[in-house]
């Protein structure tokens, strides 16, 4: 299915408010101070934030299930629901809030204020997993947030890595509900299902990739020596898996996901935030501003994966690094720049008094 950016976004006026009689501002660094200081939210009510628990029998969210696995240098493989598969299973899954059908009928990845594209794994985050391949990332013992996440991936990838704690937000609901927690029970599953194999080594050859429509699909096949009787599988209660145990997951606007998160008990900062293809609107950036400023820890990490502008939308990285600066929060560092096509960034955030000491 094609998709393209449909954005309702209220046109930004460079010339400030006639009744006071202010010139227009010309240079290119005030244009985007303007752009990100003037934007406004869109009309759409703000969507409360709330905390989402994984289902007491998580094993019906893997009925009939297909999956891609993708697997980046030395990383472990992540595996997650299929995109096609799921877009032509939206009319069966629960939906409250009609993004399913919305984004199929307007065939559409963004529509600003009810669904902002956690359906999609988008180019970037692949980007960001082959930063942190590269950079030997491995979130041991850090508290991690995977903010706007989407299929959850990078949470994912910090979960198996060792991470103490890892935290999921998206906008939506129904992303929450029917993909990031999916996945996160596909993989615990996955990592079972591995062990498992590697604990009857020699009775069958375990796991491998066959070509599904184009699409890459985790195919578990074994081949019982003659005479040997087959194993038996065993059903396992995933809500007790060790790894779902160290997840929380979080749905709605980061200005309502920002309160909630600071009153849980207790409360966590993260060592770690990772957030992909998350600033493409200059409408979120000062809620989006907020929440990394209140909930990173002191020493912390966040990790950008973004791409220079966002046609149609309006936001991109000149325009939030414009903004960051402004606030004199956090310093910007670029650890990957694409050159090809529409470029693509990988950056960090830290704070200020953290690089300067």
């Amino acid at each position: 299915m094609s998709f393209c950016f449909n954005f309702d976004v209220p046109i930004q006026a460079s010339q400030q408010d006639d009744a006071h009689g202010i010139e227009v501002q010309n240079e290119k660094k005030d244009n985007a101070a303007t752009c990100t200081q003037d934007n406004t939210r869109p009309a759409e009510p703000v969507k409360e934030a709330k905390e989402h628990l994984p289902p007491s029998d998580p094993q019906f969210l893997l009925e009939d299930a297909v999956s891609e696995t993708v697997t980046v240098g030395t990383l472990p493989p992540l595996h997650f629901l299929n995109e096609t598969v799921f877009e032509k299973t939206a009319s069966e899954r629960e939906d409250d809030e009609k993004i399913l059908s919305r984004t199929a009928e307007q065939r559409s990845d963004l529509i600003s204020g009810m669904y902002e594209g956690g359906l999609k794994v988008w180019e970037c985050t692949y980007d960001l997993l082959e930063l942190i391949e590269k950079e030997g990332e491995t979130f041991g013992g850090k508290v991690v947030l995977d903010l706007g996440c989407g299929a959850g991936l990078l949470g994912i990838l910090a979960l198996k890595r060792g991470a103490r704690h890892v935290h999921f937000q998206d906008y939506n609901s129904t992303v929450i509900e029917q993909l990031t927690v999916p996945n996160v029970i596909l993989n615990c599953q996955a990592d079972d299902d591995t062990e498992s194999e590697d604990n009857n080594k020699g009775r069958g050859r375990g796991n491998i990739q066959e070509e599904d429509g184009g699409k890459n699909t985790l195919i578990k096949k074994q081949e019982v020596e003659e005479g040997s009787p087959q194993p038996k599988k065993q059903a396992k209660d995933l809500s007790q898996h060790p790894l779902l145990a160290k997840c929380r997951f979080y749905s709605g606007d980061w200005s309502t996901f920002l309160p909630l998160v600071l009153k849980t008990s207790p409360h966590l900062k993260y060592d770690i935030i990772v957030t992909s293809e998350t600033i493409y609107n200059t409408a979120y950036y000062t809620a989006l501003h907020e929440t990394l400023h209140k909930l990173l820890a002191p020493d912390g990490l966040v990790y950008v994966a973004t791409k220079s502008h966002y046609f149609g939308v309006g936001g991109g990285l000149h325009l939030f690094e414009t903004f960051v600066e402004q606030k004199s929060v956090f310093s910007v560092d670029h650890l990957w720049d694409g050159d090809e096509g529409l470029q693509r960034h990988v950056v960090t955030l830290r704070f200020q008094k953290q690089k300067d000491s």
